[in-house]
């Protein structure tokens, strides 16, 4: 399953308490003050993981607790610092705490790590309020609380190509034809009903990433069709590559209403390069002379017979390079 949005609570471990103890030794009965302070609670840290697809197993446990720090001791020991919680993360994962609008954090690489909430600090021990006049302190300090907070984490697919199209358009067939993804494919709307990525190889040694993005709907900016569960996938995108399907009597009218949807959900998409493909031209169709009232380049391609699908390749490249 794909789940790309979830909250979760999260609590950073409490510092432990500072250490009220006096050297007491067989030659040194009155030794002056040594308790040490506490140490530090936990912190809660995600990491980012290449190996992860899906924010699925955060999901399911909703709340994280990293452990408390333990208290200080005698002769002058430190407690031992709680264990941190470690939250392991797709690359793309965005967090920000709920009901606000700040990102917090934007993990875009690999093994990367960010304090979500961070431990509290251990308590002073008696020893740091020995002074000249006050020789035998007795007091100490409590350890300060972790962090809380309810946080939202959202995953954006990292891709270099994204799909955009209506349901139905051709786009997982496309994506099934040049990488060596197998998404669920049939001659009916909704097929894909998620995102799936492929890796597209060209040349000896290099690859670009291509995302098959749920088909778009008019009304999709305001989250009619699961819009916005789509849309956020296409943010992260070089490229964006528009499937038509051939058999379309509108096929202006189709690209115009889909860059709208898109326009509208995020507005600095409009700087992105746009691809428009002319799907499934091994079926026979009615012209449309919408055809000619697309400005941008159109690329015929049959994911069926292969037609196009080499000139289309050298696109992308030439587009993300």
């Amino acid at each position: 399953m794909f789940i790309d949005f979830t909250e979760v609570e999260l609590s950073a471990g409490k510092g432990g308490k500072g250490s009220v103890h006096f050297r007491r030794e067989k030659f040194v009965p009155k030794g002056g003050p040594d308790g040490g302070d506490g140490g530090r609670g936990g912190h809660i840290i995600l990491l980012t993981d290449s190996n992860l697809h899906t924010l699925q197993d955060i999901r399911y446990r909703k709340k994280y607790k990293a452990e408390d720090g333990s208290n200080g001791g005698g002769a002058r020991k430190t407690g031992k610092c709680g264990r941190d919680t470690i939250i392991k993360v797709p690359v793309g994962t965005l967090i920000r705490e709920k009901q606000s609008a700040d990102i917090i954090a934007d993990l875009t690489r690999n093994n990367t790590s960010f304090i979500v909430c961070r431990g509290g600090k251990g308590g002073h021990g008696n020893i740091r309020y020995k002074t000249s006049t006050n020789q035998a302190p007795r007091n100490s300090q409590p350890g300060e609380e972790g962090e809380t907070g309810v946080f939202e984490i959202e995953l954006k697919i990292l891709a270099d190509v994204g799909l955009v199209g209506l349901p139905n358009a051709g786009k997982s067939t496309l994506l099934s034809k040049i990488s060596s993804a197998r998404p669920k494919i049939a001659n009916y709307p909704f097929t894909t009903l998620e995102p799936k990525l492929g890796i597209v190889k060209y040349g000896e040694y290099s690859s670009f990433v291509m995302a098959d993005i749920p088909g778009l709907i008019e009304g999709a900016s305001k989250g009619k069709g699961l819009g916005h569960q789509f849309l956020r996938h296409i943010e992260r995108n070089k490229v964006l590559l528009f499937l038509i399907d051939s058999q379309d009597p509108y096929p202006f009218t189709t690209f115009q209403t889909l860059k709208n949807e898109i326009y509208q959900y995020n507005s600095d998409l409009k700087i992105k390069p746009i691809i428009v493909c002319q799907s499934k031209v091994d079926l026979e169709c009615e012209n449309s002379n919408q055809w000619d009232e697309i400005e941008n380049e159109i690329i015929q391609i049959s994911s069926f017979s292969g037609k196009g699908i080499k000139k289309l390749i050298r696109k992308i490249i030439s587009s993300i390079c």
